[in-house]
């Protein structure tokens, strides 16, 4: 059994990629509205990546016997103004999640639960990544976003992003 504290941690978790997964739809849904299907394409496919982070959370809890406990899910609430905003908010947003998840990682290191520690591994290495890629996206905007041409070229590398499941193994 997992320590109750963790338990909860992961719980909260759960609900907090699910919620992530609502921001990314919510800005896929912003671009696609403005024309900027690359955009779209690449925050849509995010949206598949937080909720496969909540599946791996869920599997976590219940191969250790563990309850999973689902909360409401409130929908973001952004007034986007423009097409850097939406690369902003979500670089904002990973940045907490890359913090809720230290979080348990340090909850876990408190207790030496090792199991836990050696799960969130994954989550800490791809956290790194989420937080890179969002933060190119608003860096290759600045260069070249106000750029007709240029913010073309963007969207069409955007665009190219394809789907790839997770590979973690639990």
């Amino acid at each position: 059994m997992l320590n109750k504290e963790i338990v909860a941690k992961i719980n909260k978790q759960i609900n907090f990629e699910l919620y992530s997964a609502y921001v990314y739809l919510d800005i896929s849904n912003y671009y696609a509205d403005q024309n900027l299907n690359g955009f779209a394409n690449w925050f849509k496919i995010q949206t598949q990546e937080e909720r496969d982070h909540a599946m791996l959370f869920m599997d976590y809890l219940l191969q250790n016997g563990e309850k999973i406990v689902l909360t409401d899910i409130k929908g973001p609430s952004f007034e986007f103004t423009d097409f850097r905003q939406p690369a902003v908010e979500a670089f904002e947003h990973e940045v907490k999640v890359t913090a809720a998840i230290h979080d348990i990682y340090g909850a876990a290191y408190e207790i030496k639960d090792f199991r836990t520690m050696q799960f969130l591994d994954w989550f800490v290495k791809e956290q790194s990544e989420e937080e890179k890629n969002t933060d190119e996206i608003i860096k290759r905007y600045d260069l070249f976003g106000n750029d007709a041409k240029g913010l073309y070229l963007l969207d069409s590398e955007l665009a190219a992003r394809v789907y790839t499941p997770p590979t973690l193994v639990i």
